[in-house]
């Protein structure tokens, strides 16, 4: 076993972290008497395995360290100490940007898209020297002196597809930023790396996932399936051109991603210049934006129409209110029965079979005698028309 303190040359100062695959410490470099830093790979393997994955590392070690990017890390040199495997890198003063989006808040989008710019130059140099990286991920993206972005861990996703082998059951690294491609089983291209860049630029923007789930299935489920809201609905200082930008790179199929992470980048550069003028308009408009969470905000956008406002159109009808109307005692036949014998026409009526009153013919009605209407009577039935039809509207519009 080798000195703990020291791997090849290099001499161990002090621990740095631990991950998935190994673990990174600060060293100094004794020949050229500078600060590296060192990330070991485990191959405490089965002797049947190790062979395999040897030739893998070197081989994946050997085309990352040959990129030489202001976006990427610089690996200087490779090498083999006991069962552990290691590389020495340059030593990066800054914070991953898994930590700076660890509150789970929206960063400022200016900052957003020139970290995804910086990150999308970088990836078109590594894809234009064909190498892809398949593990895009805030981790593996370094923030450090004026706000430069640094890729690390190019070659060290390959490595843990051969660890998955050996390890039935285990899952390295976060799914919520794989490729649909890679969620299926397919190899990673270029285009993976962009869609995961789309995954990080989102959260960035947002403040929250595009693709969550209790567990790796849902996410695994969403990435498939799932279109997320624009990030202009949830944080309203994002620019228009952003959700396009955003579409494109998080499209299902590769061939409806950017064509390359470059394009991607001179897109980002180009929409970074319509950020101040949005930034300023929304903080004259800041006390008309709506107050909802944009977890709320997010829920309402993926309801359909016709089920959200259902209830909006299904408005109570209040019951009517009480109105004075027609007696239930008055019965319509009835009166004009007692109207029809008052005016003697009773006989046009077949239905008005009401006897005439014995003592009606003394108050003025000669039933003898009489073959029409006096003067007398047709004065006394007007008035009596007059009078029902004036009563009526009084109780019917009163």
């Amino acid at each position: 076993m080798a000195d703990a303190r020291k791997f090849g040359r290099y001499e161990v100062v002090a621990e740095l972290g631990k991950g998935a695959m190994g673990t990174v410490y600060r060293a100094r470099d004794p020949m050229l008497n500078r600060t590296v830093a060192i990330k070991t790979v485990n191959m405490d393997l089965d002797r049947d395995e190790v062979a395999d994955y040897e030739a893998r590392f070197y081989q994946e070690a050997r085309a990352a360290g040959g990129l030489n990017h202001p976006n990427i890390v610089t690996i200087y040199d490779i090498g083999k100490s006991g069962t552990v495997a290691y590389m020495a890198m340059e030593l990066l003063e800054g914070n991953e940007l898994r930590t700076i989006m660890a509150q789970g808040k929206a960063l400022n989008v200016g900052q957003a898209i020139d970290i995804a710019a910086q990150a999308a130059e970088g990836l078109g140099y590594a894809h234009d020297h064909d190498v892809v990286h398949r593990d895009i991920k805030p981790a593996n993206l370094m923030i450090v002196r004026d706000g430069l972005v640094k890729i690390t861990d190019f070659g060290i996703a390959r490595m843990r597809s051969a660890e998955v082998r050996t390890q039935t059951g285990v899952v390295l690294g976060s799914p919520r930023y794989m490729s649909p491609e890679q969620v299926v089983g397919k190899r990673a291209e270029p285009r993976s790396d962009i869609f995961s860049l789309g995954v990080i630029l989102y959260e960035m923007v947002t403040g929250k996932p595009p693709f969550t789930g209790d567990d790796v299935s849902a996410i695994m489920f969403q990435i498939l399936n799932f279109v997320p809201p624009p990030p202009s609905t949830v944080n309203p200082d994002a620019p228009e051109m952003l959700d396009f930008i955003v579409a494109k790179a998080l499209a299902k199929s590769p061939a409806d991603r950017y064509a390359s992470a470059r394009e991607l980048a001179s897109d980002l550069r180009e929409c970074r210049q319509q950020v101040p003028a949005r930034a300023s308009s929304s903080l004259i408009l800041k006390p008309l934006q709506p107050s909802f969470e944009p977890e709320s905000a997010n829920e309402l956008l993926l309801r359909t129409a016709p089920h959200t406002r259902r209830s909006d159109a299904e408005t109570s009808v209040p019951e009517p209110a009480p109105t004075l109307g027609v007696s239930k005692a008055f019965d319509s036949m009835a009166a004009t029965s007692r109207l029809a014998i008052q005016a003697g026409v009773s006989g046009e009526f077949p239905g008005v079979s009401t006897p005439i009153p014995s003592n009606l013919g003394q108050r003025g009605f000669s039933r003898g005698e009489s073959q029409g209407w006096s003067q007398r009577d047709k004065l006394i039935f007007t008035a009596s028309v007059i009078g029902a039809a004036v009563l009526g509207a009084f109780i019917v519009f009163a």
